[in-house]
This record gives C-alpha cells, structure tokens and sequence, in this order.
C-alpha cells in the first residue's frame, strides 16, 4: 500500500464534497451535477479505504459492489449500504443523455449521505491523514 495513493483518492473525495457543497449555495442549483459529486466523492473514499487495505479498486463506479470489498474489511461499513445504494443511482449513468428527475431533497440527502460516510471511523482516520499531510506541507 502507498500512503500517497491513499491519500490522493481522499483528496479527490473531499474536493468532490466540497464542489458538491459549494454548488448548492449557488443562486442556480444545478441539481444533477451535485449528486453526481457526491456519489463520485464516496466513490473516492471507498477507493481509498481499499488502497489503504492492501486492495487495488476495480475499475468501477458501482458504489455497492465496491461497499461489498469494503465490508469484507471492515464490517461498520455494513451501516452505510443504504446511502451507498442511493447515491449508486448518480453515479456516471447520470451524465447521458437519459437524465433522472431529482428534486432538492435528493441533493439534500445526497449532501448529508456523504457526511454519514466521512463518519465511519475508517474513512474518518484517513480524511486525518490526509488533513495532517496538508498542515505538514503548508509548514514547508
């Protein structure tokens, strides 16, 4: 396992959440894209869960398959199917051209979904490595 791969999938993960944040404080929402980055941003840290894990990730963007490998890991990831499940239906399905109706409270609770999973210890105790490793290099 390399940490710096580890730490690159979160760092991806968080500019994700963040980008999904952000554009739900603008004046247009757009609803779509929002959801996609938050199922791009658990994606992500899934990712780096199984690097950190000795695993390398399948090329997938199916959230439940890569919670399964989670879960042979770590049980506690059990708690998150049914946000994994949820967020599987914005994954990059959504960017063609047969678009899905969301409504605001699909992006509300994709927003909250992701703060769920940033919650589960294992992907809590690598968003820490990776705000360390950001302090240690603003010092420099």
């Amino acid at each position: 396992m390399k940490i710096n791969d580890v730490l690159e999938w979160i760092q991806i993960a968080e500019d994700d959440i963040y980008s999904a944040k952000y554009l739900y404080e603008a004046v247009r929402k757009p609803f779509e894209i929002i959801c996609y980055h938050c199922a791009q941003a658990v994606e992500k840290y899934l990712k780096g869960y199984l690097t950190y894990s000795g695993i390398i990730p399948q090329k997938t963007h199916n959230l439940l398959l890569l919670l399964e490998l989670c879960i042979e890991k770590d049980n506690s990831f059990e708690n998150i199917r049914t946000e994994c499940g949820l967020l599987n239906k914005f994954t990059n399905e959504i960017r063609y051209p047969y678009r899905i109706e969301i409504k605001e409270e699909d992006v509300i609770y994709s927003i909250n979904a992701v703060d769920r999973i940033r919650n589960i210890e294992s992907i809590k105790k690598l968003i820490e490595i990776f705000k360390n490793r950001e302090r240690e290099n603003n010092r420099k």
